[in-house]
């Protein structure tokens, strides 16, 4: 097998011969290659990601890590990361989105915690398709199949649908869970002479090499690509939560890696890398599905729920006794050593040596950038183009548009209630879910904005990050710290990466200045196809913490005579926004500039609004501009309302802008004083009161709710 069949350059093969001293071996080549693969080793992306802010006042485990973890207070951490299954997805829709929920849970799991948290971010093609909705169909199910039988309750997530995505669905798996800090795991606290335990389902052939299928475009022939598609089973992962939880529970791990991609080869050369060890692994003992396995496909198995754990030799009986209580397989394959080499034994030979530092730091890699020749054709737009002459026809159909409907189709499949601690679940802007024995709770937003990345990367990017933090602000939410998936095409195409450098930088420059570090996160390269390619979609989730749960503002808790207002500028810019989207047939013009010391004011003061309970219910204005936000606010709380506010420059703008530090309010009259004084010094205006059951707008619309309702459940 050559160098190139492993998915190496001739560069890169010429390097590996520099620090071996000599040529790999056929198993050595194998195993090199999938380490050094674009989805293992972020080649390409390890320069852009050290541009983030790593530290922050509640990081206690920043990236390099299974997940990060940040301090809930009161001796309780918080793990969380995101992470994508896109290929697999696209080629198997059910077990690819089934296996990425099952994945990222291990990841949890490795850092002690209990998962306790699921969001997923789907991003579809043509809602109009067949093929859309077989795929969305697949995906849907697999996600709730997984994670209702595993017991993990979904609260919350994205779905956004764009041609861009036809060919190219993507998925992207949130877990997080709750861990007590004297119980926090690591994967880089083993030590020579500790035992490499296998834990969990036995190894097979499936998912066979799945990092190097992530790490390339589709093939246009998917089928060929099933093989290396896992097949998950939620009920052995349940047997293994517990079972894992127990044990740490009993200090009997000193050191744990979840296998995802590359499986043992993965977690083995991590976990000996990050510890500053050697290993040797012994092949004949790993439990094995089908006999016959070579070697290289043993390491490369991507056989789902299994863990690797790292156990005193002393501790191995209760270990093993453990394991039995669960019913799962556990084997001791091999021991940590001195040395820092990786060796590979078969039955007494020895098949793969070499050092661990080769297999964890792959070169990284520095690709051109150039912005694309089309961005200023992308940036251009004439705003008379938007001009409506139905006003209230627009909002409705911003209402029923697939970006814009109801998701409860996808949502009532998923358990969203089990574990009995979600107080804020699917269907709100943000998710709310209690720290256990506290009276504290979590706050998370889940976001992306590929329109606007794809006509502003940097601004796109920005507003995607300052979207999600404000959604925490307004609960009243502290930042704790965000995860990010970034999903883009080829980077090898200077235009392309300049769509992820810049995207990268305006994510970073946005998380410095709004003090939200960044604890972990994934990279999906390669997302295109012979058809076409997605748009930029990095997909953030920021999460927040309220020391005191009974005093969160929701949406969708508008009362019968409360004022209606609006913080922050009346207009926003209607470049890449929904409603210009729709209208041309494609996304043009580049969004709002981010203003951070705008967003910091906002933050402020929302975060002060709701810990005095001086609003009965906000909303940020998001997808769809004020209207909509408007809109969807008078839906969820039953209750019409009657709006006063006139353009600054066009109706359209007025009604659907999007982007910037924005949020509408539900203020009891009682309390407009001290809301008023505490938005003092920020743009804030009256807009109107709630009431009756229409939705009026003075000089501009006038629908009954419930034609509103009936276009948000997509039944016009």
């Amino acid at each position: 097998m050559g160098f190139r069949e492993v998915g190496l350059s001739e560069s890169e093969y010429k390097r590996i011969t520099e620090l071996l001293g000599r040529e790999p071996n056929a198993l050595e080549l194998e195993l090199v290659g999938v380490m050094w693969s674009e989805h293992c080793s972020y080649k390409s992306t390890r320069p852009l990601l050290r541009t983030y802010p790593s530290k922050g006042r509640y990081v206690l485990q920043g990236q390099g890590e299974n997940a990060g973890v940040v301090d809930m207070g009161e001796g309780w951490g918080f793990a969380f990361k995101v992470e994508s299954h896109n290929h697999p997805s696209a080629v198997a829709p059910f077990q690819g989105a089934a296996t990425g929920v099952g994945g990222i849970i291990r990841d949890i799991i490795a850092m002690g915690a209990r998962p306790s948290v699921s969001m997923d971010g789907l991003f579809f093609g043509d809602a109009n398709l067949c093929k859309t909705r077989n795929l969305a169909k697949g995906i849907v199910e697999g996600i709730g199949a997984y994670g209702n039988a595993v017991g993990v309750p979904v609260v919350g997530g994205k779905t956004f649908y764009s041609p861009a995505y036809n060919d190219n669905p993507l998925v992207n798996a949130f877990s997080a869970g709750f861990v007590r800090l004297d119980k926090m795991a690591s994967s880089q606290t083993a030590k020579p002479g500790d035992c490499a335990v296998l834990l969990g389902s036995k190894t097979g052939r499936d998912g066979i090499a799945g990092a190097s299928f992530a790490s390339r475009e589709l093939d246009e022939d998917a089928r060929a690509s099933k093989p290396q598609i896992q097949i998950g089973d939620p009920f052995e992962e349940k047997l293994l939560i517990e079972c894992c939880l127990e044990l740490l529970d009993k200090n009997m791990i000193a050191s744990m890696q979840d296998m995802g991609a590359a499986g043992i080869l993965s977690s083995s050369s991590e976990i000996a890398h990050k510890s500053g060890c050697g290993i040797d692994i012994f092949v004949e003992k790993i439990p094995l599905r089908e006999a016959d396995m070579l070697s290289w496909e043993i390491f490369l198995s991507e056989s789902q729920e299994r863990m690797l754990l790292i156990v005193e030799k002393e501790k191995l009986a209760p270990v093993f006794a453990t394991a039995k209580h669960y019913g799962l397989d556990c084997a001791a394959v091999g021991e940590m050593t001195e040395g820092k080499r990786y060796r590979v034994y078969r039955n007494g030979a020895l098949e793969a040596d070499l050092p661990t530092s080769i297999l964890g730091s792959a070169p990284e890699l520095s690709w051109p950038a150039e912005e694309p020749k089309d961005m200023p054709e992308r940036r251009a737009i004439d705003l008379s183009t938007l001009a409506s002459e139905d006003p209230a026809k627009e909002l409705t159909t911003m209402l029923s548009c697939p970006n814009g409907r109801r998701k409860d189709a996808i949502w009532e499949q998923y358990d969203s209630m089990v574990q009995l601690h979600t107080i804020a679940g699917p269907g709100e802007p943000a998710a709310v879910v209690e720290v256990p024995k506290t009276r504290r709770a979590c706050v998370l937003t889940m976001e992306a904005e590929p329109y606007k990345c794809w006509t502003d990367p940097y601004c796109g990017a920005a507003e995607t990050m300052a979207l999600a933090l404000r959604g925490l602000w307004l609960t009243g939410a502290d930042t704790l710290g965000m995860t990010n998936c970034l999903n883009f095409a080829s980077p090898e195409q200077p235009d392309k990466f300049y769509e992820l450098k810049e995207c990268v930088r305006g994510l970073a420059d946005s998380c410095r200045a709004l003090d939200c570090p960044v604890v972990s996160g994934n990279v999906s390269l390669y997302n295109e196809t012979a058809s076409g390619r997605i748009y930029p979609t990095p997909l953030v989730v920021a999460a927040g913490l309220v020391i005191d749960r009974e005093k969160i503002t929701r949406s969708g808790r508008t009362k019968d005579g409360d004022y209606i207002y609006t913080v922050g500028k009346i207009e926003g810019s209607l470049s890449s926004s929904r409603y210009q989207s729709r209208k041309s047939g494609k996304p043009l013009g580049k969004t709002v500039e981010p203003d951070f010391e705008a967003e910091k004011n906002f933050r402020e003061r929302a975060i002060k609004t709701a810990r005095a309970q001086a609003a009965d219910s906000g909303r940020v204005i998001a997808g769809g501009g004020l209207a909509t936000a408007l809109a969807n606010e008078a839906i969820a709380s039953g209750v019409g309302m009657e709006i006063t506010l006139a353009p600054e420059k066009s109706v359209e703008s007025l009604l659907f802008s999007e982007g910037g530090a924005r949020a509408i309010y539900a203020v009891a009259p009682e309390k407009a004083a001290e809301f008023e004084r505490i938005w003092q010094g920020f743009p804030l205006t009256k807009a109107g009161r709630a009431g009756g059951r229409g939705f009026a707008w003075k000089d501009i619309l006038n629908v009954p709710l419930s034609e509103l309702e009936k276009a948000f459940s997509g039944e016009e």
